[in-house]
């Protein structure tokens, strides 16, 4: 019997930056540089406050924390044009494409409210192709009174979109955003752009990893219909590098193997891709090619202090192969990270993740991979 809907809702309203585009990646590129002109250097401390929060907002966060002798307004003008001078370079999230494509070709109405500027928002649009005609009404935070946490930029969305606001899905990454969702008394589901932050979003209906995790018929909506056996095929992406010593735990704690990959020289791949169990094939330059099963994330049981990369080839090997290159080309997406109560437990997902992958790996659809160039090139 298919699951009930949590609440049917009529219409969703998608908050943009940190929700669809990783705009956050390029907030903290450009004050990398430019706080080192005021013999500073950004740390990442402030990355929550000024997540959800207007540009203003935003700047006067960051000339308060680091003490700059200039004024909001004087540092809004300086980092704004380069902002915007690598607008081009923003990536949309794993997931935000297919999302969108899936609710506009159901006929499903969408809005998007952010507290950007409507001239910003219009030109991030204008580099994520078919997006702006996916939406019914857009509103940046400058055509309201008051930005999120205030739920006047909902309750205006929802006013233009002719939707009353409880029949109204919001999806946000930021605590701002939620706020500003559930005081205009809508359904918000929380999608955290700052990793291990889950804790803080307990208002929202409901918290995902990542879009790739969102399941439309919870809320009445139409259900995706591109899951094959348990994964969801993916855009390939490539990573590769030489074999790397892990934590010490793969062999040893849970029995499996696992052929690390360090995330230097990966920072875009590895920010771009939301934490999760990923699956694909793996060559090794002096061996050949392999099914792989592989996570990505802070791996919660072992709560890694950074993100990781853990490949683990499906094939008993006889000896290790550190500092050999290793190849991967990631194919598709079973399930996001997740925590578990004993190890026992941890170890049993991951047979089962397994299992998944050695399967599917054999359809066409993916197997086809197993041949790729990039198995083949040279480092």
């Amino acid at each position: 019997m298919a699951e009930s809907p949590e609440k049917l809702v009529s219409c969703v309203i998608l908050d943009l930056d940190g929700t669809l585009v990783n705009t956050d990646g390029v907030v903290r590129d450009v004050l990398k540089v430019l706080l080192v002109n005021y013999g500073k250097e950004w740390d990442g401390r402030e990355a929550q406050k000024i997540i959800g929060k207007t540009h203003s907002e935003a700047a006067a966060v960051i000339v308060e924390d680091y003490g700059l002798p200039c004024g909001n307004d004087e540092f809004l003008a300086e980092i704004t044009p380069a902002f915007f001078s690598r607008i081009g370079n923003v990536k949309a999230f794993s997931g935000a494409n297919r999302l969108l494509k899936h609710l506009s070709g159901h006929g499903v109405l969408m809005g998007l409210a952010s507290n950007s500027t409507k001239a910003s928002i219009e030109y991030k649009l204008s580099y994520q192709k078919g997006w702006k005609e996916c939406f019914s009404v857009i509103i940046g935070g400058d055509e309201v009174t008051i930005g999120k946490p205030s739920p006047e930029i909902f309750l205006e969305a929802a006013r233009r979109l002719n939707m009353e606001p409880s029949s109204c899905l919001v999806i946000e990454d930021s605590v701002t955003g939620v706020m500003a969702g559930k005081a205009a008394r809508m359904e918000v589901v929380a999608v955290p752009s700052v990793p291990k932050q889950t804790h803080l979003f307990t208002a929202a209906d409901e918290v995902i990893n990542s879009l790739l995790d969102f399941q439309p018929e919870k809320w009445g909506l139409p259900p995706f219909q591109d899951w094959i056996e348990g994964t969801l095929p993916i855009e390939p992406w490539y990573i590769g590098g030489p074999v790397i010593k892990g934590f010490g735990r793969g062999s040893k704690v849970l029995g499996i193997p696992t052929a690390n990959l360090s995330t230097q020289g990966h920072s875009s791949v590895v920010s771009e891709n939301p934490s999760g169990v990923y699956f694909g094939w793996a060559g090794l330059s002096k061996r050949g090619v392999y099914k792989m099963v592989m996570s990505i994330g802070w791996n919660p049981y072992f709560n890694n202090a950074e993100k990781t990369i853990e490949p683990w080839l499906l094939h008993e090997f006889n000896e290790d192969f550190y500092g050999e290159e290793l190849r991967l080309v990631i194919v598709g997406y079973i399930r996001p990270e997740a925590n578990f109560p004993t190890l026992e437990s941890l170890i049993a997902k991951i047979q089962e993740d397994r299992r998944i992958a050695e399967k599917v790996l054999d359809l066409p659809l993916y197997s086809k991979y197993k041949d790729d160039a990039y198995m083949k090139s040279s480092g």
